[in-house]
């Protein structure tokens, strides 16, 4: 697995999932490329109508400043 990824995983691990679960939904990693994460929210995040913005305005931000090269992440 290569570096980036590692550290975009204990970021959602540790950052992320936490506020998700809390809402009753989580979070899982697809890809990485080129600075480009690819992401699914599952659970009852996946059906919010705030998915969206909890993707840019949250999963995004956090993402953006504690792993270096990261783009956008978008949902698939």
């Amino acid at each position: 697995m290569c570096e980036i990824k590692k550290k975009i995983e204990k970021v959602i691990k540790k950052d992320i999932e936490p506020g998700l679960a809390a809402h009753g939904g989580s979070i899982e990693l697809i890809s990485v490329e080129d600075g480009v994460v690819k992401t699914k929210l599952k659970g009852a995040c996946s059906s919010c109508p705030s998915a969206q913005m909890t993707m840019k305005m949250g999963v995004e931000k956090i993402l953006k400043e504690k792993v270096e090269g990261i783009k956008e992440v978008i949902a698939v």
